[in-house]
């Protein structure tokens, strides 16, 4: 029985953080918050071919951005660090000598190209292209020599000939693989490095790991870690191997068909809170119709058992909707708080804040990432100064410039200026010059914004005051005609 759940996001330090592994990093960190345990980062990085300057950066960034704090790893150490494998190398090779002094490991003294040929054989045999065993059974004498001739050698670990192994996976139950199928695994490198499996192993034994959430993608390295619990005598902990996500074709997600990583929807604009959402869904279901959760309520509502084995689509359409969605429901002052910079960076500064979140407020149904309030709503912030030629022709008639300046001065009249107010003169205005108020709106739109559509003309022009509305009309009196 597990009395206290600790759980661990391990990524490879090898680029951007994946989609596929923030979902990973989320469900272990939901659990663990749970059931009040903690959650871990280990970064894993043995594999020294594939390292890439500044990714552990980016992957505390990515899950910091999330809301995915960890309460044990890289510059929040604990009682189990250090967080990072390549430092821990001692550990590692201590346990590899134990293992071959116990007969469950062995030294390989096979060269590169000895197993090219072994792997290319079997697989011109349609059979899996596993270690053929070679050196599994050579004489002490020989390894002998070979160590002192510094002969360039690995350990692999000695898995049984006959039988299987059966272990409880908690998304997919028991699951069984018969020892054939599974190669004797490379655990210790020539260079002095641990392989992943040996690794991980050892790492979470020490870490006090309860479950051990991952893609499905390490289901068949399961039993090889589970013979290395039993060979070192540990409990194992309890495993979850998560279902792949898919793009719309039912395809393994990859970068050829969109974006896989987390950086690339920060980049476009998408809240963290909807990203999370989303992937939050991407697997689990909590049952019933309910779509929005914030990270507290995922965390009570999250259970591996609403974790399906099925492959999961990445819709990016839904991912649209529903930061669509986030964004309508945001308040003005949230808004204003992301939006704010971006305007900088345009100029538009020479505003109040009150007067921001006015026109955050209008614009918020109408934007799917947060960078379309810079070309959804430029008019706000900038009085058109040329007009499309075809909006002109279907908007713009010969007797538009009297109306609109005469509803110019009739909003110099007005005692309120509301959305309210504008419409009612406008609407007056028509009925008195036995006019559509059509004829008004779609010429006014088109002097205050330079557009044929936009938010509530009404609300708008009462957002941008007397003045400035006076001041477009004229203006554009002058260059329309």
């Amino acid at each position: 029985m597990i009395k206290h759940v600790r759980t661990r996001f391990a990524p490879s330090p090898t680029g951007f953080l994946h989609v596929g592994g923030l979902r990973t990093a989320l469900y272990a960190f939901l659990l663990a918050r749970k059931h009040g345990g903690e959650f871990l980062l280990r970064i894993e990085d043995t594999d020294r071919t594939r390292l890439v300057p500044g990714a552990v950066e980016n992957i505390i960034s990515a899950l910091q951005w999330a809301g995915i704090e960890f309460d044990e790893g890289p510059g929040k150490n604990g009682p189990c660090g250090p967080y990072v494998q390549s430092e821990r190398l001692p550990l590692y090779q201590k346990h590899a000598q134990e293992l071959l002094a116990a007969g469950h490991a062995y030294y390989c003294f096979c060269s590169a190209e000895r197993l090219e040929m072994v792997r290319a054989a079997k697989i011109a045999n349609k059979l899996p292209p596993a270690y053929d065993q070679h050196c599994r059974n050579l004489a002490p004498d020989v390894v002998t020599q070979q160590l002192q001739g510094s002969t360039t050698h690995v350990i692999r670990m000695k898995v049984p000939h006959e039988g299987e192994l059966t272990f409880n996976d908690l998304i997919r139950g028991d699951v069984t693989f018969g020892y054939k199928t599974v190669d004797d695994q490379v655990l210790l490198k020539s260079d002095g490095f641990p392989t992943y499996h040996l690794a991980v192993v050892v790492d979470d034994h020490y870490m006090n790991i309860s479950h051990v959430i991952r893609g499905e993608e390490w289901l068949s390295s399961t039993p090889k870690h589970i013979l290395l619990y039993q060979y070192f005598g540990w409990q194992a902990p309890l495993f979850a191997h998560l279902p792949l996500m898919l793009n719309p074709d039912r395809s393994k997600l990859s970068k050829r068909q969109g974006d896989v990583a987390v950086e690339d929807y920060r980049q476009k604009g998408f809240l963290p809170e909807a990203l999370v959402n989303f992937i939050a869904f991407l697997g689990w279901n909590p049952g019933g119709t309910r779509e929005f959760f914030t990270l507290d309520e995922l965390i009570q509502e999250f259970t591996l058992e609403r974790v399906g084995s099925a492959g999961a689509v990445f819709n990016l359409e839904k991912l649209n909707w529903m930061n669509q969605q986030y964004i309508a429901r945001m308040d003005s002052d949230e808004l204003l708080k992301h939006v704010k910079p971006m305007f900088a960076e345009k100029g538009w500064t020479n505003f109040s804040d009150q007067y921001f979140k006015e026109a955050l407020v209008l614009l918020k149904e109408r934007v799917i990432l947060m960078p379309d309030f810079l070309t959804t709503g430029p008019f706000f912030f900038e009085a058109p100064t040329s007009f499309d030629e075809q909006l002109k022709a279907k908007n713009w008639k010969a007797e538009s410039a009297e109306y609109i300046r005469d509803v110019a001065r009739i909003f110099q009249a007005l005692p309120a200026f509301d959305a309210a107010s504008v419409e009612q003169a406008i609407r007056a205005y028509a009925i008195e010059k036995g006019v559509n108020v059509s004829a008004l709106i779609h010429p006014l739109r088109l002097a205050l914004s330079g557009a044929a559509q936009g938010p509530s003309l009404w609300q708008m022009i009462a957002v941008f005051g007397k003045a400035e509305v006076a001041k477009r009309i004229e203006l554009a009196c002058k260059t329309l005609g």
